[in-house]
């Protein structure tokens, strides 16, 4: 390889490297990367695509060079066979170079409509050993050169840089999402746990105080002491709504409870973003009528197990089951990961437990190195409503 196209591939990953770790969503780097990989092909098509679960390769980004003849159909969103030269060098690690694509009996059978105008063509893997996202595929029109070894080698060694900078970016931001799940979460049961409990001891002793100085205020004052306990009422629903609000899976949420069934799809989707590949999702029964505080205890509980699995498990298949029936309503999440390591905080452990007594229920946790872990979360459905801010005495409810 000469100097001068060893310092346009460093400088390539360099850019690519800078841009992945800086970005909040690495998949945006996706264009520059084909583009960049194009010109050091000197290719007239980038390509870049992402493996399913089912081997199935999707077109993800492309870039066409100025040389290309032209107008051309866009090739993004499209599907190549799990057959083809671009997902067989996706499983399999090792780079493919052909003279014609539409000749060569390798590839000629799975050529998109698309890519029909293309003869040269060379793909490498893209990601990591460990990880692999895909391919990354150059193309030139037909009757031009083909690719020689030296530009197939540089194909190789950029998809492979430019690939662990998008694992890398990957985790960066799972683990800065992590981290803002968490804090959510710690701020939502600060607000519930301390301050309404706190709101509520300043409204009994202001109710014991009324009781007790009955017949002695002046009529003004009994009236201000009654507008105060009523703005402490007002205070405490406040701040469950908000307390609700960051438990959401989306923090624009309305200031209505969220249907139970949509936040476990968010909170499985997120879960999902995290890992690399969603868990599996099964919901039997109506959960419409799942009152609002049960439905609460079960949004985090759900978060919090998924949190485990996503921080700890490294988990390859997770199923999250939740079922509503008469009696209650049952939250499992099973994977099939090492289990929960002796050495971590039982905190997270701790708040599903409590979460399940809070309603009534209860939590059973059972976890191997060889089977995974399975979390029961399962409570009754006898709450059908919050309880009201006053009892039948006066009393602030402390929520």
């Amino acid at each position: 390889m000469d100097s001068s196209l060893a310092r346009r591939m460093l400088a390539a990953s360099t850019e690519i490297t800078r841009a992945a770790l800086s970005a909040e969503d690495p998949d945006a780097v996706l264009p520059l990367v084909v583009r960049r990989a194009a010109e050091l092909a000197e290719a007239d098509l980038g390509v870049v695509t992402v493996r399913a679960d089912d081997g199935r390769l999707t077109v993800e980004a492309a870039y066409g060079a100025p040389s290309a003849i032209g107008p051309l159909a866009d090739p993004v969103g499209t599907v190549l066979s799990s057959r083809s030269a671009a997902a067989r060098v996706a499983r399999s690690g090792v780079p493919v170079v052909v003279d014609d694509l539409i000749d060569d009996p390798l590839t000629a059978p799975y050529v998109p409509a698309a890519l029909r105008v293309y003869g040269p063509f060379a793909v490498a893997p893209f990601g990591t050993r460990e990880r692999r996202l895909g391919a990354l595929a150059v193309y030139r029109r037909r009757g031009a050169s083909t690719f020689t070894r030296v530009a197939v080698d540089v194909l190789t060694s950029f998809a492979a840089q430019a690939g662990l900078a998008l694992v890398l970016a990957e985790g960066s931001t799972a683990r800065q999402r992590i981290a803002v799940y968490q804090e959510r979460e710690r701020i939502a049961r600060d607000l519930h746990d301390v301050i309404v409990q706190r709101l509520y001891a300043t409204g009994v002793q202001l109710e014991v105080l009324e009781r007790r100085l009955s017949g002695q205020l002046a009529p003004a004052d009994s009236a201000r002491l009654s507008e105060t306990m009523e703005q402490i009422d007002q205070a405490i629903a406040e701040v469950r709504a908000t307390a609700r609000t960051l438990r959401s899976a989306d923090p624009e949420t309305p200031d209505h409870a969220p249907a139970l069934d949509d936040s476990m799809r968010s909170e499985v989707q997120i879960a999902g973003e995290l890992m690399g590949r969603p868990p599996r999702l099964e919901i039997e029964g109506d959960l419409s009528d799942v009152p609002v505080q049960v439905a609460d205890h079960a949004r985090a509980a759900l978060r919090e197990a998924l949190s485990n699995v996503v921080r700890h498990a490294g988990a390859k298949t997770v199923l999250v089951r939740v079922r509503r029936s008469d009696a209650g309503l049952l939250l499992q999440v099973v994977d099939d990961g090492c289990g929960i390591p002796r050495d971590v905080s039982k905190r997270g452990l701790r708040n599903l437990e409590e979460r399940a007594v809070a309603a009534g229920g209860r939590c059973v946790i059972t976890s191997s190195p060889d089977s995974g872990t399975t979390v029961t979360w399962e409570v009754p459905l006898t709450r059908l409503a919050d309880p009201p801010l006053r009892d039948s005495q006066g009393g602030c409810d402390p929520g």
